[in-house]
């Protein structure tokens, strides 16, 4: 797990992190929310969770720095990483 989020390819691998964990990542989610569906426990425990809560802040920070969308990136990564490109086209890639 990533410790700092430093540039924006940090922020596209945080994304693939979160979705390698099962996670159906948006990223304006608290991760104390997220719950397992087929056991209906939390998919993480609060100190887990802080840590990916803390990340995904400084998702957004540096996105906002760099002048990009951090919904965007966040579905772009989304539909890679899940293979889910091949049946929705993403926005900017007609």
């Amino acid at each position: 797990m990533l410790t700092k989020i430093e540039t924006i390819e940090d922020v596209k691998f945080f994304a693939n992190q979160i979705i390698n964990e099962g996670v159906n990542l948006h990223p304006d989610d608290d991760f104390n929310d997220y719950v397992n569906f087929k056991t209906n426990a939390p998919s993480y425990a609060p100190d887990e969770a802080e840590v990916r809560n803390n990340l995904i802040n400084q998702c957004s920070e540096k996105c906002n720095q760099a002048g990009v969308d951090i919904y965007e990136i966040m579905l772009e990564e989304t539909l890679t990483e899940t293979g889910l490109d091949k049946f929705i086209q993403f926005p900017s890639n007609p």
